[in-house]
């Protein structure tokens, strides 16, 4: 039997990424407010605002449903998406030469109120950038929608030194390895 899946996110990483399950599911747009609650940490927020993507959705749906997001944390403090190139710019500068945490959670629920999640940490340390090496990349990539201003899985993986992880695929969006366990949890049969 399989079992109804709603991915709660428009992203394109998160589908492609969940089409490797080769598990059918369906996409829906979550509505939610996704600004950090004052002192809030990076983990927490990531945490949060995966459940309430699969809350959003779930309200709707007879199916098991899939949040995911991702915060950067540098410093203590979110980062979030640039938005436009003058922020990617400033994000990509101010990692130069540091270590930044990405926080990728999971949270897949049901209507019946069983949930199961999950939160990747990965470590990224970013190589010395300078202003020309930053804005080639931005202008070549154009990350404008992506936590941290890079597309690891493109030419953002020259901006490293190394990654530290237990799932490559957390840092493009959604961790496979944490969701094929979750979903097997879930009673989803996997390839």
């Amino acid at each position: 039997m399989t079992r109804p899946l709603v991915l709660a996110s428009t992203s394109r990483y998160r589908r492609e990424l969940l089409e490797r399950l080769r598990v059918p599911f369906d996409v829906a747009q979550p509505d939610v407010d996704e600004t950090p609650r004052p002192g809030e940490a990076p983990q927490a927020l990531a945490v949060r605002l995966a459940d309430a993507k699969a809350g959003a959705v779930i309200r709707s749906r007879d199916a098991w449903v899939l949040g995911s997001d991702q915060v950067a944390e540098l410093d203590g403090r979110p980062l979030g998406k640039p938005g436009d190139r003058a922020n990617a710019h400033a994000q990509l500068a101010a990692m130069s030469g540091r270590a930044v945490v990405f926080h990728t959670a999971l949270s897949l629920r049901h209507p019946d109120g069983r949930c199961h999640a999950a939160c990747d940490r990965t470590l990224v340390r970013f190589r010395t950038l300078d202003g020309d090496e930053i804005a080639r990349y931005v202008e070549a990539e154009q990350p404008l929608d992506c936590a941290g201003s890079f597309k690891s899985e493109g030419l953002g993986i020259t901006l490293f030194d190394a990654i530290e992880t237990v799932d490559p695929t957390a840092l493009i969006g959604l961790p496979l390895i944490a969701t094929a366990r979750l979903l097997r949890e879930a009673g989803f049969r996997l390839p």
